[in-house]
């Protein structure tokens, strides 16, 4: 199952969207970002190993980009 990182990145990502799109989880909710950090991670390590230059650039994008929203959700959690 060589396709089986792609499939759970590509799950949780949907997932979150799904749920965010449906007003069960908010956009800047802990969960949602890391459910797209995650996802981001396991189609960014696919794409390495692949060498696919364009899904490195994205995937690696998307992972970065949650960072901050999840480091506020969890700072504002202990404040």
């Amino acid at each position: 199952m060589d396709q089986l990182p792609q499939l759970i990145g590509a799950g949780l990502l949907l997932i979150g969207y799904a749920l965010s799109q449906t007003g069960r989880i908010r956009g800047d909710s802990l969960g949602y970002l890391v459910l797209n950090a995650l996802g981001s991670l396991l189609l960014l390590i696919d794409a390495v190993r692949a060498m696919q230059w364009g899904f490195i650039i994205l995937e690696a994008a998307w992972f970065l980009f949650s960072l901050p929203g999840i480091y506020r959700a969890l700072t504002s959690r202990a404040g």
